[in-house]
């Protein structure tokens, strides 16, 4: 049975947390968005007219919408839970009435709703700035959802292997940040050479920002089915890794 009360709480207690550190959470997204909308969208844009058959800024902004939903969603649950295990707090956490399913079902929706909104407010962002929404809102919402999902339960495995914070930098540093930024978000992969257009095939960011991206444009670089299929599958591979680890207590029992 369901311990709705206890889930409940777990819940509130992640999305209490963001809100605390909402300047934290906010402000940086904003930002960097402003930023690269004027840099790349506006500046660049100018001279690059339009990339895969659509206007250069409209095919920037999905890639940013889904680089925000990434770095939100597995920046939430990784610290939060590092930072129990770090304060020792996780301990009453393991000896409440919760099973280890509510557990990651609490820290996965607190990650997978900061990733949401937070995606979201950046395609708000572009829709007052450069009058690009998405069209297909099934496509959307399902690729968001999905790879805020993906991303949280990443965070979930980093907060339970790392050993000091700057362990979980090394996920972002050394393998989100690079893939994602070779992913799509820029520029399209029909301009690379063909070696570097097959290589990048390998890159699983490339094709959650281009099932994304077709919400937007109606146009995909690859195929609409493969997107999905990859994301998905590699959702609930993580989700999968996550549940092992959590119920094996890896490095949750001083």
């Amino acid at each position: 049975m369901v311990n709705y009360t206890g889930l409940g709480t777990l819940i509130r207690r992640e999305l209490k947390r963001t809100l605390m550190v909402i300047n934290q959470v906010v402000w940086p997204p904003i930002i960097t968005t402003l930023l690269f909308l004027f840099i790349f969208g506006l500046s660049l844009g100018s001279r690059i007219k339009t990339l895969g058959g659509v206007p250069y800024v409209e095919f920037l902004l999905p890639g940013l919408v889904m680089l925000n939903v990434i770095s939100s969603s597995y920046d939430e649950s990784a610290s939060s839970l590092f930072q129990q295990r770090f304060m020792n707090s996780i301990q009453e956490l393991l000896i409440a009435p919760l099973s280890y399913v509510e557990i990651i079902v609490g820290f996965l929706t607190g990650s997978v709703l900061r990733g949401i909104v937070i995606g979201n407010l950046v395609m708000l962002l572009g829709l007052l700035l450069v009058r690009a929404h998405p069209h297909n809102l099934l496509i959307y919402f399902y690729f968001m959802c999905v790879t805020a999902l993906l991303f949280s339960a990443v965070g979930m495995i980093a907060g339970l292997l790392g050993k000091t914070w700057d362990n979980l930098a090394i996920f972002t540093t050394f393998l989100i940040t690079p893939l994602t930024y070779i992913g799509g978000v820029f520029s399209s992969i029909t301009l690379l050479p063909p070696f570097f257009k097959h290589l990048s095939l390998f890159n699983p960011m490339l094709y959650m920002i281009d099932g994304f991206r077709s919400s937007y444009t109606g146009v995909v670089e690859v195929n609409l089915w493969a997107d999905a299929a990859v994301v998905t599958g590699l959702s609930l591979s993580a989700l999968a890794i996550a549940f092992n680890l959590m119920r094996r207590g890896v490095n949750l029992r001083v």
